[in-house]
């Protein structure tokens, strides 16, 4: 299974992986030139680094192999006239997809203490890609049923433009929105429907 699934982006599992570079030494790293200093970052991530947590990484990734992911990113953000265009200053560090510096460390509860303290307090939405298969819907609505907060509205369908975008649930302190077809970065591939959503959303409004 693991070599199955090897090329897959486990963030957005229907997402096409388009000209994938396969991870080797050369590819790793490249060098950009900022106010003529040659500089040196790192290209894309691998699926095992984007998702450490999971065990059964896929074996070629495990060899060292494998392909990268956004590596056509990294270098279009370390472009010496992009960083221009974005006024950063020579003495900002080169762009790379995650940080090296922060480390993560895994908590069996992950975000949910938070939510029982803010309820009340503020409105709360959290929203899912459904096609995210690293931080996946289903699981995001088993800790949600958990808190085991009344619910105030019914599961049911949004629209935009007369066409199914996901579905919805309300509860006494937080609304539950899934977004349909897209994975973990939603806004980038469902932009009028999540613009639409968050926008109704803040100003109070059923979408």
């Amino acid at each position: 299974m693991d070599l199955l699934t090897s090329k897959l982006n486990w963030y957005d599992l229907y997402r096409t992986n388009y000209d994938l570079t396969d991870l080797k030494g050369a590819n790793r790293l490249g060098k950009t030139v900022i106010d003529g200093e040659e500089r040196v970052y790192k290209r894309g991530f691998t699926q095992a680094e984007y998702t450490p947590f999971l065990r059964n990484a896929s074996t070629l990734q495990m060899a060292g192999e494998g392909p990268l992911l956004g590596d056509y990113l990294s270098d279009y953000m370390n472009r010496e006239d992009v960083r221009a265009a974005f006024n950063l200053d020579s003495s900002v560090p080169t762009w790379e997809m995650c940080s090296e510096t922060l480390r993560y460390n895994s908590q069996d509860e992950a975000s949910y203490w938070i939510y029982p303290i803010l309820r009340n307090k503020y409105r709360l939405m959290f929203y899912s890609g459904d096609t995210d298969g690293a931080v996946t819907t289903f699981g995001s609505k088993e800790w949600i049923d958990r808190l085991n907060w009344p619910t105030t509205e019914a599961w049911r369908p949004w629209f935009t433009n007369g066409q199914v975008s996901g579905y919805t649930e309300s509860y006494d302190g937080l609304d539950f929105v899934t977004v349909k077809g897209v994975g973990h970065m939603a806004p980038q591939w469902a932009r009028q429907p999540v613009t639409d959503m968050i926008t109704a959303w803040v100003h109070g409004e059923r979408f």
